[in-house]
């Protein structure tokens, strides 16, 4: 097949969203396709990738008080598509590209979309959920009508489609790169990262935005030092709200790493902590988490996101989304055996290894009857 990817959010510092479509594109490759990416950028730029994708950067403008997020136009995006003449498109966006769905019917293209994110979650951190569910029904209804199929990652993603009655739905969970992100890392990593003392050491990791909740960790972090457990935090990635959340820091044992280049070297920091943490309590898949897991470090999570449907007791735990309910679900991690919770951590995450994922998308690419 010719796959075209389309996607917005994604840049230099990306975090999931780049993350899945790379994978996913280069996994396309490696099964003999021909795969073309376009995604914003500063200027137009073509280039190979090593992994044999095609990436074609449009202009587009940026985003104020997003960290440097650009959002594709549609015409520019349709009108280079269109002299690529691709058998499928898979689209990573539900705003500004979600018109690309009737431009795919037009001209008998097979379309798809992934569901990245649960839009009834996202509308109501800004309005009442009474008034964001109908809001995100209306809108899922007419981005199903649009395309050939929509894929979610979790049953919790699923959901919002399953709601309103949604047929052309497909799950197709992640997954997580499982030579990369291994136990092995922690003892390759940088040791400065590590503690010397009885410390414990949490990280989180992602992007600092509203969305992120990333000021839970830090609370949870005070709270746990309030009922006698030495730890400290290390926050890794950057975004709108770092300023405020130094701030709300001021006092505790967090340190701010800024955006971390290098995937290894953010998988050697997973591996260094002895919990992850990720409070967001949207997130419809995590791979941060996944990642997490997959070097052996347990993660505790929000109990209202997809990420509690992934953790299990034995490799981490879900809380409700307070700093006492995370600290208390820390100190409870922090009580299992070392050896025991970091296996079971890399255990679950083999579940989720990218070939599947890779062969559960190509089956909904390329099912024209679906």
């Amino acid at each position: 097949m010719r796959i075209v990817q389309l996607a917005n959010f994604y840049g230099p510092r990306s975090g999931g969203l780049r993350t899945a479509v790379d994978q996913l594109g280069s996994g396309y490759v490696a099964g003999g396709h021909e795969v073309t990416l376009i995604v914003p950028g500063v200027q137009w730029r073509e280039e190979l990738l090593p992994s044999g994708v095609v990436r074609i950067e449009v202009p587009a403008p940026q985003i104020p008080g997003t960290g440097g997020y650009r959002v594709a136009d549609p015409r520019r995006v349709s009108s280079v598509a269109s002299g690529l003449a691709p058998d499928v498109i898979e689209v990573s966006d539900r705003l500004t590209l979600r018109g690309m769905g009737r431009w795919a019917a037009r001209r008998d293209v097979r379309s798809v979309m992934i569901s990245h994110e649960r839009l009834d979650r996202l509308l109501a951190q800004t309005m009442p959920m009474r008034c964001a569910r109908p809001i995100a029904d209306l809108a899922n209804r007419r981005t199903a009508e649009q395309y050939d199929a929509v894929v979610c990652t979790t049953e919790f993603a699923q959901q919002e489609f399953e709601r309103i009655g949604v047929r052309n739905v497909h799950r197709v969970p992640l997954g997580v790169d499982l030579d990369l992100f291994h136990p092995r890392c922690r003892h390759i990593g940088d040791h400065s990262v590590r503690l010397g003392s009885v410390d414990r050491l949490l990280v989180h990791c992602g992007r600092l935005s509203v969305e992120k909740h990333v000021e839970r960790s830090i609370d949870s972090l005070a709270a746990l030092r309030d009922s006698g457990v030495r730890a400290r935090l290390i926050i890794a990635g950057d975004g709108p709200r770092r300023a405020g959340l130094e701030r709300r820091a001021r006092g505790l044992p967090v340190h701010f790493l800024g955006f971390v280049a290098g995937r290894s070297t953010v998988a050697q920091l997973l591996a260094s902590a002895d919990i992850a943490l990720a409070p967001g309590p949207h997130e419809t898949f995590g791979l941060a988490a996944l990642e997490s897991l997959a070097v052996g470090t347990p993660v505790v999570v929000s109990e209202t996101s997809a990420l509690a449907q992934i953790v299990t007791p034995h490799c981490g735990g879900s809380s409700k989304n307070t700093a006492d309910g995370f600290a208390s679900e820390i100190a409870r991690v922090l009580e299992l055996p070392v050896d025991g919770r970091r296996i079971a951590a890399r255990l679950r995450a083999e579940q989720f290894g990218w070939p599947a994922s890779v062969a559960g998308m190509l089956s909904v690419l390329g099912d024209r009857a679906a």
